[in-house]
């Protein structure tokens, strides 16, 4: 789905029209004071707060969220009204092979089902992350991760986890979609542990905030108050492998976060095309797009250099999944959920955590430093240049 309700972005899937959700509106006053009587004026009450964006959160009668959306836009005392738009998350296969994305020699594989053979890829198509681990493998340094939650029940990116959040109105913490851990797993995975995958920055621990629901579906307000709670807890980079329609709200909380010093990375989205997807499209958020083992543009990958910033490996990335619903490796006695997704969304975290690495190699580094380092640094591709406006990202490049 798209930005309207939050969702992962799926290759396989057309843009979905968006669709608000139900019953609630986002609305943000000139003068706070004049909330309640305009309010009143509706038939509504105030509602809480959305994160620090200023903005509130309304109860609104079903069916009537674009109606009081655009009655309320036309009073003065209103900055403006919106729907709360879905979100979804943005991959499209429940199969996560082997981690070319971090050293291509060319190789071929399988996955750990044995359903998918990938054919071998173009030596050095990596992003150099084993390369950068010589000078630092992000020790100390907080991703947020946005999406579905975390598996508890993995033990390969679970430890990783320093804080939890829920805001997705799912019933607990629990990543019972499988999109947040395998995007976990790509930024923070235990390294040298003898079992499964390794993060692309192996030192970084995890906030999981869940702003995705069950079904993968969530609101701009829970991404907004998701990435209030990311910055309030001491993210240095925010990991958004999602897609929804540009909303003000969204924006004020992009806007906040860039502006206290965090490195925003989102998915371009799968759409094939040019078309813009939030938060991604964002001024103040890199957007990424997606390559396979070539160094290929992904036939899926949404892409536009004038809107898309760099592009890192999305195409049969393998990573952690929960347990509890995908049980596809043993080791030592115990069952591990691995197995390769598809997606920006797969993407997406590849960058943040290459972000998160130039975070720890350069001492004093900005929120704006480090993201010029991770777009100046970039591999240029030949003939895809149009594609993105610097090049695939290379790990070891950024943190030197």
């Amino acid at each position: 789905m798209g930005l309207g309700g939050i969702a992962a972005a799926v290759p396989s899937s057309a843009a979905a029209q968006p669709s608000p959700v139900t019953g609630q509106i986002m609305v943000k006053f000139r003068d706070p004071g004049a909330a309640d009587g305009v309010l009143r004026g509706h038939g509504l009450s105030e509602g809480p707060g959305i994160g620090s964006t200023g903005a509130q959160l309304i109860k609104v009668p079903a069916g009537k969220e674009l109606q009081l959306s655009d009655a309320l836009s036309r009073n003065p005392a209103v900055e403006y009204a919106e729907p709360d738009e879905l979100v979804t998350a943005a991959t499209s296969d429940e199969y996560f092979p082997r981690q070319y994305a971090l050293q291509n020699s060319g190789q071929s594989f399988t996955n750990t089902a044995g359903t998918l053979s990938v054919s071998g890829g173009k030596t050095d198509a990596d992003v150099d992350a084993v390369e950068a681990w010589n000078v630092t493998t992000g020790t100390g340094i907080k991703v947020a991760v946005l999406d579905s939650g975390v598996a508890s029940d993995n033990p390969d990116i679970n430890p990783k986890v320093v804080a939890r959040a829920n805001y997705s109105g799912a019933a607990t913490n629990e990543d019972n979609y499988g999109h947040g851990t395998h995007v976990a797993g790509t930024v923070a995975a235990t390294a040298n542990n003898t079992m499964g995958v390794a993060g692309v920055c192996p030192g970084c621990t995890i906030l999981a905030g869940k702003v995705l629901n069950d079904s993968g579906v969530g609101s701009s307000s829970g991404l907004a108050n998701g990435i209030n709670w990311a910055v309030s807890n001491g993210a240095k980079v925010i990991n958004m492998s999602i897609g929804v329609r540009a909303s003000r709200t969204l924006e004020a909380a992009v806007n906040n976060a860039w502006n206290q010093g965090v490195v925003l990375v989102a998915a371009a989205g799968n759409g094939g095309n040019q078309t813009k997807i939030y938060p991604g499209a964002y001024p103040n958020v890199i957007a990424v797009a997606a390559t396979d083992n070539t160094d290929a543009k992904a036939s899926f990958s949404t892409y536009g250099a004038s809107w898309v910033d760099v592009a890192a490996p999305g195409v049969n990335v393998y990573s952690t999944f929960p347990n509890h619903t995908f049980v596809l490796g043993t080791q030592n006695g115990r069952s591990f959920g691995y197995d390769v997704g598809n997606g920006t969304s797969m993407s997406s975290p590849i960058v943040a955590a290459t972000a998160a690495l130039a975070w720890s190699s350069h001492p004093g580094a900005t929120q704006q430093s480090v993201r010029a380092n991770v777009e100046s640094t970039a591999d240029k591709i030949s003939g895809t240049g149009t594609y993105w406006a610097f090049g695939r990202v290379n790990a070891d490049r950024a943190v030197r």
